[in-house]
């Protein structure tokens, strides 16, 4: 398999995509085909690899339909092994520059990758979060607004950093950076040890505002963040201590350039 960021071997003349769009997927056949759509109509050249992770819905017989699109890589897994898991097979797949996460459903809009991936190609930082919150509240619910500013408040005190959306989606990274992380997530604590080893390594997150369109549990909401939060927060604090040979791949530390 070509390193990410190399071109296919075999095709001299194939450049590698600028942004690699990692799209983990679990029950959500309701939106799969419009956010692969959204994405695509973003003007930036990218590849989109979408992981569908066990779902039980008509997820895999759309993605099956759409095996073959221009830009779009599909992976089948046939059991559930979580968010984290989805990403990490994404990660051993992309060629671009640059990466980003993408949830599979309609919260957020890929419009917004713009600015993300303009920040990282003017080097103002070699990781860019897309902040909900970096302009207020928005249409967020109080309870999921206050939950989500306790988990930065946390990330901040423990790092000594000030980010304002610790548990956003909208995360993106040098490629060569992120495979570099000595990642081992499986659900949804792959955002707070990400963004714990990111940190560990000497490397700034820089905040861009996005949109954000919540939707609820009825709607197919998986999150639960109460429950996830004081996981997501034990993952910081444990990391924050943890030996360096559990941030980096067999690279010293720091290896901010």
């Amino acid at each position: 398999m070509q390193k990410p960021g190399q071109p296919v071997s075999g095709n001299p003349t194939h450049r590698p995509p600028t942004l690699s769009v990692i799209i983990p997927a679990f029950n959500e056949a309701g939106t799969i085909r419009q956010v692969v759509e959204a994405v695509k109509e973003v003007p930036i050249d990218t590849e989109i690899i979408v992981v569908n992770d066990g779902s039980t819905d008509e997820t895999p017989e759309i993605l099956e339909q759409m095996r073959g699109e221009p830009k779009l890589k599909i992976f089948q897994c046939e059991e559930n092994c979580g968010k984290g898991s989805a990403i990490r097979l994404g990660l051993e797949q992309v060629t671009g520059e640059f990466v980003v996460i993408q949830d599979a459903d309609l919260e957020l809009c890929p419009s917004d990758l713009l600015p993300i991936l303009e920040a990282l190609q003017k080097g103002i930082a070699k990781v860019v979060y897309g902040s909900r919150f970096l302009n207020g509240k928005k249409q967020a619910s109080l309870k999921t607004y206050i939950a989500n500013r306790m988990l930065a408040s946390f990330t901040n005190l423990l790092y000594h950093v000030h980010i304002t959306d610790e548990a956003t989606c909208y995360k993106a990274f040098n490629t060569s950076l992120v495979v570099s992380l000595n990642l081992t997530a499986r659900g949804f604590e792959f955002c707070p040890e990400v963004t714990a080893k990111v940190l560990r390594a000497g490397y700034h997150i820089h905040e861009v505002p996005i949109s954000y369109f919540p939707r609820t549990k009825g709607a197919g909401k998986k999150l639960r963040f109460w429950r996830e939060g004081i996981r997501a927060g034990w993952v910081l604090f444990k990391y924050r201590f943890a030996p360096t040979s559990e941030i980096l791949k067999n690279r010293p530390y720091p290896i901010k350039k």
